[in-house]
């Protein structure tokens, strides 16, 4: 029976540390240059938010593809436009949340 509630405090905690990675990633995209290039739902400078979360859907290896993306930038996924590094004042941390976040948008 006790086995039965660790179980359950475990699965809440873990979807509890998910929400708020989710929620410090939108506050971290917002307050970061990402969103003088990209935007929730269309196209700008860089692809829109969705289309990313549509194009990594179900790849497992997806929130380590971008994460080191968005840190060290890049071009080709989605087009010709290269993506500039992120500074180094943004934490890995940050950058985890923000890509769990970002992956999340549907």
């Amino acid at each position: 029976m006790k086995t039965r509630y660790l179980i359950a405090a475990a699965a809440a905690l873990t979807l509890s540390a998910t929400a708020f990675a989710a929620d410090n990633g939108e506050a971290v995209f917002k307050k970061s240059s990402c969103v003088s290039c990209h935007q929730l739902d269309k196209k700008s400078v860089g692809p829109a938010l969705k289309d990313i979360s549509a194009k990594y859907a179900g790849d497992k290896g997806a929130p380590a593809k971008l994460e080191t993306k968005v840190r060290n930038g890049g071009s080709g996924a989605f087009g010709s436009m290269p993506m500039p590094p992120t500074p180094k004042t943004v934490a890995d941390a940050d950058i985890k949340a923000m890509v769990t976040w970002i992956l999340s948008q549907k």
